[in-house]
């Protein structure tokens, strides 16, 4: 079942940021993911306005998004912004929550 990764983010230091998002596509790829939609403009009806940028990611399965993240190339990647470039929250979706 289509499970998505919903993450929204905040950029610190957009030079090192870049290390990890020049990285991140190809492994998402990798994992059967495809990016449905980064950046842009939002609207934050509810909650901190602390982030700036959100990102969706559908993957083929819920194993296949947690194995993309749990991958030692998504960890290598995300250690480009773990070091302060950038915060991020990131939690992962089963489409078959919609229909309940």
């Amino acid at each position: 079942m289509t499970a998505y990764w919903i993450a929204r983010s905040k950029i610190n230091d957009p030079v090192a940021y870049k290390r990890y998002t020049d990285k991140v596509p190809e492994v998402i790829a990798a994992h059967g993911g495809t990016v449905l939609g980064r950046g842009g403009e939002f609207k934050i009806l509810e909650g901190p306005e602390k982030f700036e940028r959100f990102v969706l990611i559908q993957f083929p399965s819920l194993e296949a998004a947690e194995g993309c993240w749990k991958s030692d190339e998504y960890q290598q990647a995300a250690s480009n912004r773990k070091d302060g470039a950038g915060e991020v929250e990131l939690v992962i979706l089963s489409a078959g929550e919609f229909t309940k």
